[in-house]
């Protein structure tokens, strides 16, 4: 433990690690924030056309179930490697917790809510933006959580095929490296920083729910 501690107190480690921990960072950023957008469209869609609903959810849950590296590992020859095949598979890794919680919060309004805004004479769109979503952001935010502490852990793995993040002290420096000196430094802190990125991530969430969700829905 105390080799540990050591490789922790070394500036020159704390700044890279703080520097990869910052892309890791933006690129689970830059992926949910997309994955938002499209399962935001996606989960209304399947809400809105009930026969649309299956063939959406079915395919964002086939997203999930292809494992991470074969996934890498089929968009080089589409994208090549680096930031960007990292990028489209935790995309495609965050949207079933989206679109299936945009569907359920949905589904979850009052209907005589709805309705009532129908007399009100409330178009679609108005509905949707004033009634429906409000209504359903606990339920939404909840998802957009569960797909952020997902692709926290699977950006890791974009490493073997050059993507950024702390997945490159974990692979270059302490996989690649097992065995020889500093070697298990080097993958204990990799994790530890992933670790605690969840953690934070973890606890903006929280405060966005305290802060976006009136207290009469969050009771």
């Amino acid at each position: 433990m105390s080799f540990f501690t050591d490789y922790l107190a070394d500036p020159s480690r704390q700044a890279r690690l703080l520097e990869m921990a910052v892309e890791h960072l933006v690129l689970v950023g830059a992926s949910v924030g997309v994955a938002v957008l499209l399962g935001l469209a996606l989960g209304i869609t399947a809400h809105r056309v009930d026969w649309l609903a299956p063939a959406i959810l079915n395919t964002a849950s086939i997203f999930l179930t292809i494992p991470s590296l074969a996934l890498f590992a089929l968009l080089i020859p589409l994208v090549g490697i680096g930031a960007t095949p990292a990028w489209v598979a935790l995309v495609m890794y965050s949207l079933l917790p989206i679109v299936r919680n945009t569907v359920s919060g949905l589904n979850s309004v009052d209907q005589a809510v709805v309705e009532s805004a129908k007399g009100m004479g409330m178009g679609g769109t108005t509905r949707l933006l004033r009634i429906e979503l409000p209504n359903a952001w606990p339920v939404v935010l909840a998802g957009v959580r569960v797909a952020t502490l997902l692709v926290v852990g699977i950006a890791a793995i974009a490493a073997l095929v050059g993507g950024p993040g702390l997945g490159q002290e974990i692979y270059q420096n302490g996989i690649r490296r097992i065995g020889s000196p500093g070697a298990l430094n080097a993958l204990l802190g990799g994790t530890v920083m992933i670790v605690l990125l969840a953690l934070l991530l973890d606890l903006l969430y929280l405060a966005i729910g305290r802060l976006t969700i009136p207290r009469g829905i969050r009771e």
